[in-house]
């Protein structure tokens, strides 16, 4: 468990909702990634991020997924790909990341409370 922290601290991070509208190849990636675009809503907009779940999702499968984001982050640099958000998911027992997201659709863009 990491150390604790306050729930002033845990408002700092601004989870959002949003809904995959493209999914790119990744070749230039280290470990096998997908670039995904990421429609946030009209205040965020549409967003890229690089995502390492190849071993669990096609790219065709993603189109229209929602997913969860931390849209706060600074952008990252990874290889060619300017990263703006980082997409959510947790690791499996063979450490292959499965995507974070809503029981239910909600709006794109809604904030995790």
């Amino acid at each position: 468990m990491s150390d604790e922290i306050s729930f002033d601290d845990f408002l700092k991070v601004d989870i959002r909702t949003g809904t995959i509208v493209e999914v790119r190849p990744f070749p230039e990636a280290r470990k096998p990634a997908h670039i995904l675009l990421i429609d946030f809503g009209s205040e965020i907009g549409v967003k890229k991020s690089s995502a390492q779940i190849t071993t669990h999702y096609d790219a065709d499968a993603l189109v229209g997924r929602q997913v969860m984001a931390v849209v706060n982050f600074p952008p990252r640099q990874i290889g060619p790909l300017r990263s703006e958000v980082l997409t959510l998911g947790f690791e499996d027992e063979n450490g292959d990341i499965v995507l974070a997201a809503t029981e239910r659709a909600v709006p794109n863009g809604k904030r995790l409370i």
